[in-house]
């Protein structure tokens, strides 16, 4: 059987030779904007990343994570997945392997991440952080 740090590497190295790769995504961290076990990412290269970029970074902890670039500085770039309430994770720039640029829905339709209402959307979405907890409980109930 193939390890999944095996696919990631192969993933990673895909990305890093200038090819788009599909890739499928597992857990809540990024609700309600990328849904785990369903949908899938496109990852390319990391250019051009900003803050409000959602990344393929590998933070302090060893592991690869799909989150969103919530600050800057120097070298140093902090992530936060969209349904965390509180958590944040670390790394350097050099540990950005890639850069989400479109979702997958599980019917196969593909929406872009860089997109004017879509960043609007992400912006809000942290502004409301405070929020967050009740928004992403009712959106579990409902499942919109």
């Amino acid at each position: 059987m193939i390890s999944d740090d095996f696919i990631l590497s192969e993933a990673i190295r895909l990305v890093d030779d200038g090819v788009a790769v599909t890739f499928p995504v597992n857990g809540v961290s990024m609700l309600p904007f990328i849904i785990g076990g369903s949908e899938k990412v496109i990852l390319e290269r990391p250019e051009g990343c900003k803050r409000g970029s959602v990344v393929l970074a590998k933070v302090e902890t060893g592991n690869y994570v799909i989150h969103r670039i919530v600050a800057i500085d120097g070298n140093h770039v902090t992530l936060m997945g969209d349904g965390n309430l509180s958590l944040r994770e670390h790394c350097n720039w050099d540990d950005v392997r890639a850069k989400v640029v479109y979702v997958v829905s599980a019917k196969g339709k593909k929406r872009s991440l860089e997109t004017f209402w879509r960043k609007c959307a992400a912006k809000l979405w942290y502004i409301l952080l405070p929020f967050r907890r009740y928004f992403l409980w009712f959106y579990k109930r409902v499942k919109l």
